[in-house]
């Protein structure tokens, strides 16, 4: 156990500059995600950009590639959380039909099965399993994201779950930390739009 705590406190002192700016801007994009707030894509957009960087170094190459695809889903729910509809309100909070969870579920199958081929037979991840089915997760949760899916949350949640450990292998401590820090606020984020969304179906 105390050969883990101090690799883990050489990893937060080997920490670079620009992942610990990727960190306070992750951060702060999910604090604004669970306040509803158009401000998570501007601050996500600048986390994911420094992480395409980052795990390109660190041989995430799906990691890299989903952080890739943030970049273009923030530019997306970007426009999206702006629009107004007639009345001048914005997209609201709601919930996942059946139809809806079918095709989730469909897309995080194929994205699973998709990246895990692509990590087996044209890169030298070490950890092609986990980082594929994360990754899958996690694509399928920004697509919620940008749609305002309270089930997005689930999915972060568990992705956030399965991917502490593997940055922590990886060397990248700090990032570890935060995804401890992320898996907190996904917690606290799917209660309070959860509050929202029966506030808004109760109005």
């Amino acid at each position: 156990m105390s050969g883990i705590l101090s690799q883990l406190y050489s990893n937060i002192i080997d920490t670079s500059w620009l992942e610990v700016c990727a960190v306070v801007f992750g951060i702060l994009s999910v604090w604004f995600a669970r306040k509803e707030n158009i401000w998570v894509y501007p601050t996500g957009i600048v986390n994911v950009l420094i992480y395409v960087y980052l795990c390109l170094f660190a041989g995430l190459y799906a990691d890299m590639a989903i952080n890739a695809f943030y970049f273009v889903m923030s530019i997306y729910g970007w426009y999206n959380w702006s629009k107004r509809d007639e009345s001048m309100h914005h997209v609201p909070i709601s919930s996942l039909n059946l139809k809806q969870w079918l095709f989730c579920i469909l897309l995080i199958g194929v994205a699973f099965g998709l990246i895990y081929f692509v990590l087996v037979h044209y890169t030298n991840s070490t950890v092609p399993l986990f980082d594929s089915f994360t990754t899958a997760l996690f694509i399928a949760g920004m697509w919620l994201m940008a749609l305002k899916k309270i089930e997005n949350w689930l999915l972060w949640i568990l992705g956030d779950l399965l991917v502490i450990p593997m940055f922590a292998i990886k060397g990248l401590a700090f990032t570890s930390i935060q995804y401890i820090v992320f898996l907190v606020m996904a917690v606290m984020g799917y209660v309070e739009w959860r509050k929202r969304l029966q506030s808004n179906e109760i109005s």
